[in-house]
């Protein structure tokens, strides 16, 4: 019989124009994070359209079996994944398991397994976003009497809940600095969806180093897109087409300076030589980038090693740590002062 072709999260997305993190919150129910009802609706309209298959799973907390996921080495590009894996060195140097849970923002399902772990030995619970978000954690008020901490997301509204995550707004302030260290005094900058608070951050911190630096910002040199590289191709060549044209672009993302690659390339302007660009997540195709792409090296991996100590030396202050990464200075944003 022949196998029926699965519609993914990435097809619906690019059909509806949002990201495929939108169109997982959104197939997911979540409402933990605030989305305009109008994207939810466009997103399931044609999710209904492309025949994608949105049952909810249904969960039993009675008597739940439990099937644990090994995996020898996880390969992937997101720089998230530094956080799972010094989080699981920092539990076995306190000699502790680090168990990994997917529960697909279903805050159902996250209960029910948080219900599991209290008649385990559990030291305690780290809840993670692979996005750093703002996250409304009403659900989980009192969910359990094991100590609970956020991990690249955190709710201003649970003061007393720790978190641990990264300092966007500083690290867009660096890297915006940068460029104009470099000589740059019209930097543009290629934003993603206005919903995600890294949006939001990324944007503050690039506004105020601007601001610093006496340089008076044009609302026609911020472009939104919805984290697509067709789209960032899209905003850098209405960037090239503004009267005075910016001199550096800063994209929100390593992803979105590839789609700024393409299209500077393809209107024959040349980085450095006639534009500055720098990325944001140090993604590892950044070095492999012509030239070499300038990036913030997100802290991840120090983030969730401190998530973890924290719950091993029981610490019961209510920390909320935000930590700025590095600035990798590669070719891309290297003028010839």
């Amino acid at each position: 019989m022949k196998r029926k072709n699965k519609v993914t999260m990435n097809e619906i997305a690019r059909a509806a124009g949002v990201s495929q993190a939108t169109v997982s919150l959104v197939i997911n129910q979540s409402r933990n994070i605030k989305l305009s009802e109008e994207t939810r609706q466009r997103v399931l309209a044609v999710a209904g359209e492309l025949g994608y298959d949105r049952l909810p799973a249904i969960h039993s907390p009675r008597n739940q079996e439990e099937i644990a996921l090994l995996i020898s080495s996880l390969q992937s590009y997101d720089p998230f994944v530094d956080a799972i894996s010094q989080a699981r060195d920092a539990a076995w140097r306190n000699e502790v398991l680090l168990t990994v849970y997917d529960y697909g923002d279903d805050s159902e399902l996250a209960l029910n397994i948080i219900r599991q772990l209290e008649k385990r030995n559990c030291v305690g619970i780290i809840l993670a976003s692979p996005v750093t978000t703002m996250v409304d954690m009403t659900a989980f008020q009192d969910c359990t009497t094991l100590p609970l901490v956020l991990l690249n997301q955190r709710d201003p509204d649970s003061p007393l809940l720790p978190s641990f995550v990264p300092d966007d707004y500083a690290n867009a302030f660096q890297l915006t600095r940068h460029l104009i260290n470099q000589g740059a005094t019209r930097i543009a900058h290629i934003t993603g969806e206005s919903w995600m608070e890294a949006t939001r951050q990324r944007l503050a911190g690039y506004q105020a180093a601007l601001a610093q630096a006496g340089i008076a910002a044009q609302s026609e040199w911020v472009q939104q897109t919805n984290w697509q590289f067709n789209e960032s191709y899209q905003a850098t060549e209405t960037l090239l087409a503004l009267e005075s044209r910016p001199d550096a672009i800063f994209c929100a993302s390593d992803w979105l300076a590839i789609g700024c690659y393409q299209a500077l390339s393809t209107l024959g302007v040349r980085i450095p030589d006639e534009m500055l660009v720098a990325g944001y997540d140090d993604q590892k195709i950044s070095e492999q980038m012509t030239p070499p792409l300038t990036s913030i090296q997100l802290p991840y991996g120090e983030l969730g090693r401190l998530a973890v100590e924290y719950l091993c030396n029981a610490e019961d202050a209510a920390t909320h740590l935000t930590l700025a990464g590095r600035l990798k200075i590669r070719r891309s944003s290297q003028s010839n002062l």
